[in-house]
């Protein structure tokens, strides 16, 4: 599809800076841009590339003033990252949309979906279903029986949702993710040897939530592992039976949340983190990746390292680390120093 750049200075309420008749029918990196692609810049960084990028249109920020010729036409926004963020979801809305329930999907006689759906290949919906409106369920998903899904869900090829668990509106899950599967339940007996503790609950994924490739969310014990309202979450994140994550909670690739920890609203959460069970993070708590969290946290804390404690102590420390070698060598020459003076 091609838009004008007056098109799209119309829509994001931008001002043009160039010939408005520029048209684009694809995006591109800006240092990678080519004829009739539109990229953006809002790092001033990477400033150089403007004036060298063959994008035809580039979107910018009203404070940028460019300090040689720009070839491309500009468009001056407000918030040049989140304005082609806007413009990358039009793009996508206006991509061909799949519908219809493949002849080769297996779709049981007590299953309901709404209008609009689309159901793929050798997929699998199972007994008492209940599908809304706008869902695209990809090849070789599998939800399990009783699984209730809102509207305008995506759940990509491979997805597993056991039974009994419910998806909001608005959801989207990626390829290879599992919802539902047990938790990891063993209590040891007498003997040593362990005896598998029945997981009856379910998962709750409530709306607006995303989550990536291959992660895995365990259903609660009793209850239900809850993810709320607009929680983002990255490929490869365990999170364990009973866990609660709170509204906003962004989260990246390969962090673990143990069993019964609960995570506040509006944290983030970096990559390869580790949450112990049986613990609480307030709201508004950031983590640093490959921090290691053991204790309640409390709102608004930034914490980082293993054991996780405040930035500016880990700072600190990281300071003083940096510096061991030498420090030790001074030590070493001090205790000789001592050691002289006492013999004398």
């Amino acid at each position: 599809m091609e838009f004008t750049a007056e098109m799209i200075a119309g829509f994001l309420d931008g001002e043009i800076v160039g010939d408005q008749t520029a048209k684009v029918s694809t995006i591109a990196k800006i240092e990678e841009g080519v004829p009739g692609a539109l990229s953006f810049l809002s790092n001033p960084k990477y400033e150089h590339f403007i004036y060298d990028s063959n994008s035809s249109i580039i979107i910018v920020n009203k404070s940028f003033e460019p300090k040689h010729a720009v070839k491309a036409t500009m468009i001056k926004v407000e918030d040049a990252y989140a304005c082609f963020a806007k413009l990358l979801e039009l793009y996508e809305a206006n991509k061909p949309q799949k519908k219809g329930i493949s002849g080769m999907a297996s779709v049981s006689e007590s299953a309901s979906y709404g209008d609009e759906c689309y159901i793929g290949d050798f997929a699998v919906v199972g007994d008492d279903v209940k599908m809304g409106n706008n869902c695209k369920i990809y090849p070789q998903v599998y939800v399990g029986d009783g699984v209730k899904i809102g509207n305008n869900v995506t759940l990509f090829a491979g997805v597993k949702i056991y039974e009994g668990c419910v998806i909001g509106n608005n959801v989207t899950i990626h390829a290879g993710t599992v919802i539902g599967a047990d938790g990891f339940g063993w209590a040891p007996d007498a003997d040593g040897k362990y005896n598998r503790i029945p997981q009856l609950g379910n998962v709750v994924i409530e709306d607006n939530v995303d989550i990536g490739a291959n992660t895995c969310i365990d259903r609660a014990t009793m209850g239900s592992t809850r993810i709320k309202e607009g929680v983002k979450l990255d490929n490869l994140i365990q999170i364990g039976h009973n866990c609660v994550i709170g509204h906003d909670t962004a989260c990246a690739a390969q962090s673990g949340f143990a069993g019964s920890s609960k995570i506040g609203s509006n944290c983030m959460i970096g990559g390869q983190v580790g949450i112990t069970g049986h613990i609480s993070l307030g709201d508004h708590v950031i983590v640093g990746s490959k921090s290691g969290v053991s204790k309640n946290v409390p709102d608004k804390s930034f914490l980082m390292g293993y054991p996780a404690q405040p930035i500016m102590k880990f700072n600190r420390s990281n300071a003083v680390y940096r510096h061991l070698p030498e420090l030790s060598a001074e030590v070493r020459e001090l205790s000789k120093k001592v050691e002289e003076l006492a013999n004398k």
